[in-house]
């Protein structure tokens, strides 16, 4: 489907690692208790960040690799013994900026593009191919700096948007809270075209993530935040393709340059329907729940083949400590409702990134009861 050029591999000496549970429970194994991170983890919640923000625009920060390597870390050194893995402070719209579009983040309003693409013949405003490493190497940069300063205490995380997701930004011109009525009709009055961009954006994908491994990271997700904008049979037809796609390829590139085999984790929100077509055939190690499956549930779709991560309401970290450590206890049975022999194949998580507004000793308190409610299983 796509050209995968293969670089030599960069050798880094990066600090051994201290804490591998999340790259267990990725693999499937059992681990002595759920490692838990969540999405969105270095961000507006946190005062330390808000700081940065004073004096820094938001893709600023992306493409200065200190600061990106310092907002990184800022959660993990407020939680120090209870997250088990650090993401990259980046953005999935970093593909369209690379690809030749503007992207701005105004204060309080999300991603823009003041030049979304109306219709085919803007395609021909895309960089087509991209030279990837030239026009992202500032994330490779800031994965390498990172992984360093965290001197092994937990493995890093890189990701990616899905094409879908990427596509629908890009059409609709930013996020929507009222459909992305422009990018879906794309895919109905457009198909071809629509997957002519789809391709190219899958292209990026692949060299984007098998570039961030190649820095340090040392597992991939890919974001498919907007898989519930589409219909089970527009998202076999227009997002299923290229993700399984970028599974297929990434793997083949890190096994072509002997780079470590990094876990690959996949987030469909809101296509719970396709969980079991996504763990027979999609090529991802681990799939993410939103908050809308039961644990219980999910599992019992995709038996074995792949792990699991979430999937707690996020709000439910607005509800007070007795709400939240009564909902953690409640996930982390359901998780284990499968399995009673300890955690097997469970990465804990929100079911959707933290939103602003959470109270950082709330997350505190999340996480401290993941690792009490979850251990409680062995």
């Amino acid at each position: 489907m796509v050209e995968i050029k293969h670089l030599p591999a960069v050798n880094h000496e990066f600090p051994p690692l201290k804490n591998d549970l999340i790259l267990r429970a990725a693999r499937g194994e059992r681990t002595e208790r759920a490692p838990v991170w969540v999405m969105r983890q270095a961000g507006r919640y946190l005062p330390e960040f808000r700081k940065v923000r004073e004096h820094h625009a938001f893709f600023d920060i992306c493409q200065t690799p200190t600061l990106a390597t310092k907002i990184t870390l800022q959660p993990i050194q407020r939680y120090s013994g209870l997250l088990d893995a650090a993401i990259i402070f980046s953005d999935i719209l970093v593909i369209p900026q690379a690809m030749g579009m503007i992207v701005e983040m105004p204060e309080g309003k999300g991603p823009t593009f003041p030049q979304p693409l109306a219709g085919p013949d803007d395609l021909a405003r895309l960089k087509y191919p991209v030279d990837v490493d030239h026009e992202l190497g500032y994330v490779y940069e800031a994965i390498t700096m990172t992984r360093k300063e965290l001197k092994g205490e937990v493995p890093l995380i890189g990701f990616c948007g899905s094409p879908w997701t990427l596509m629908a930004y890009m059409i609709q011109g930013g996020g929507s809270r009222g459909g992305f009525h422009s990018a879906k009709r794309w895919i109905f009055q457009y198909p071809a075209a629509s997957k002519d961009l789809l391709s190219r954006i899958t292209a990026v994908c692949i060299d984007f993530l098998i570039g961030q491994v190649r820095a340090g990271a040392q597992l991939v997700q890919v974001f498919d935040s907007w898989a519930s904008e589409l219909s089970p049979h527009d998202f076999e037809e227009f997002s299923l393709p290229y993700l399984t796609a970028i599974a297929r390829e990434v793997k083949a590139g890190l096994q072509a340059e002997s780079l470590h085999p990094a876990p690959m984790i996949l987030y469909p929100k809101g296509a719970n329907y396709a969980l079991a077509d996504l763990a027979r055939s999609s090529g991802y190690d681990v799939l993410g729940l939103d908050w809308c499956i039961e644990p219980k549930v999910a599992r019992g779709v995709v038996g074995d083949l792949v792990s699991l991560q979430g999937n707690i309401d996020p709000d439910i970290l607005y509800g007070g400590r007795e709400a939240i450590e009564r909902e953690v206890k409640r996930m982390c049975e359901g998780f284990r409702s499968s399995s009673t022999e300890g955690p097997k194949g469970w990465i804990a998580n929100l079911g959707h990134g933290i939103t602003p507004g959470v109270d950082p000793d709330d997350m505190h308190c999340f996480l401290s009861c993941v690792h009490k409610y979850s251990r409680q299983t062995v």
